[in-house]
Order: C-alpha cells, then sequence, then structure tokens
C-alpha cells in the first residue's frame, strides 16, 4: 500500500473517532462526507485512468480532489480567501515545478520517492499560501495538478511525446500528500496560535462591590 493511501486511513480512522471534527466543521464538511470523499478517493485510485489522447485522468487522484476544491470555492466566505486559494496555488504549483528541475533525474539519487518529497514540499508552501483549512487544501490539491500540467506543457512544446497523468500512479500519493499535510499544518498552527493568544490575553477581573469601606460602614 502506498503512502498516499496509508494518509487516507489514517485520516479516515481520525475522522471515526471524532479527532477531526473541528477541522471537518471548519473545512464545512459532515463526518459523512469527508468519508464518503476518502472512501471514492482510496477505491477510485485503484480505478484505471481515463485516457483522452495525451492526457491521462485518474478518478480517484485527480477528479475526486478537484471536484472537493471547486467544492471548497463554491463555500468559502470571502472573495479575498477565493483569490489568496486560487493565487496560492499557481505560486505552489511554480514551487513544485521548480523543485523537479532543480532534483536530479536520476531517481536512485533520491533518499525518498521524490513524489513523497512533491507532496511534503507542496503541503507546506500551500499552507504558508494559503493559511486557512479550505485554502491550504485547495493550493496543495490545485498546486500539484499545475505543476504536472505545465511539465507536460513544456516537454511537448520541446517535442517530447510524454503522457500528461494527473492523479495516476505515484502522483495519487503527491495529491493526498499535499493536500492533506497543507490542511494539518493549517490546524495545528492555527491552534498553537489559539493557545498562545489565550494565554497573552489578560484575565478579565470583575469588580466586587461591597457595602463596606476601609474603616467603617457605608451609610
Amino acid at each position: 500500500m502506498s503512502v498516499g493511501l496509508i494518509v487516507l486511513a489514517a485520516v479516515s480512522a481520525l475522522v471515526l473517532f471524532g479527532v477531526a471534527q473541528r477541522v471537518l466543521d471548519r473545512m464545512q464538511l459532515t463526518d459523512r462526507a469527508a468519508l464518503i470523499i476518502a472512501a471514492a478517493i482510496f477505491f477510485g485510485g485503484l480505478i484505471p485512468d481515463i485516457r483522452i489522447g495525451r492526457v491521462a485522468v485518474n478518478l480517484g487522484g485527480a477528479v475526486v480532489p478537484l471536484g472537493v476544491c471547486v467544492w471548497l470555492l463554491v463555500k468559502t466566505d470571502t472573495r479575498k480567501e477565493v483569490v489568496r486559494a486560487l493565487a496560492g496555488s499557481v505560486i505552489t504549483g511554480i514551487a513544485v515545478y521548480a523543485l523537479g528541475r532543480l532534483l536530479p533525474a536520476e531517481p536512485e539519487k533520491f533518499v525518498i520517492d521524490p513524489h513523497y518529497l512533491y507532496g511534503i514540499s507542496g503541503g507546506i508552501v500551500a499552507y504558508l499560501l494559503g493559511r486557512s483549512r479550505r485554502a491550504a487544501f485547495i493550493c496543495g490539491v490545485l498546486g500539484v495538478i499545475l505543476a504536472d500540467t505545465a511539465t507536460a506543457l513544456i516537454n511537448w512544446s520541446n517535442g517530447v511525446n510524454s503522457t500528461l497523468v494527473l492523479g495516476g500512479a505515484g502522483a495519487m500519493d503527491t495529491i493526498v500528500i499535499s493536500g492533506i499535510l497543507a490542511v494539518l499544518l493549517a490546524e495545528l498552527v492555527g491552534e498553537v496560535r489559539e493557545r498562545m493568544s489565550r494565554v497573552e490575553a489578560p484575565e478579565e477581573r470583575e469588580d466586587v462591590h461591597t457595602p463596606f469601606r476601609r474603616g467603617g460602614r457605608q451609610n
């Protein structure tokens, strides 16, 4: 089982035990919806890619996550967050693409699978740009899809006969890791900030009214 599927299984367990309730509430998702999405990604990833010319699309690795991003954009409260999410997705995509250009071309030189490295890097950048849980997830997922698309377009322009794989094989691991890591970072950092603000905030003291004054009774 790949790391992406293991992450999905772990997230599903957290949802079942109620640990992820707060995150789901802020993303406007119910437990049932989250489990359905996780199952759709899991089982959809086992279905063969849908090929359209030189493009291969995986149902679980691309279509379902992309559909979730569209739904989150529709449910976003402010236009500012929508712009931040879309702009952050483009920048995340550029960062992931640039990382792919900088790393060695030989797979044996990697300490870890490059797909995992892309996912981790994409998740970190997505959190920094998205900040909110919803925007971070959108940046993480769309950023990876945009990076894969840019790679294929550049290869085609250079005469390389390659296939654009969206969400298939290791690409699904990258998308899952990037999106979920971005949300986890947003939740963890947000929780730490909230706790720090509560500690630093001055305690409100209630004024105690008494009918007595020092040294005598009040008439």
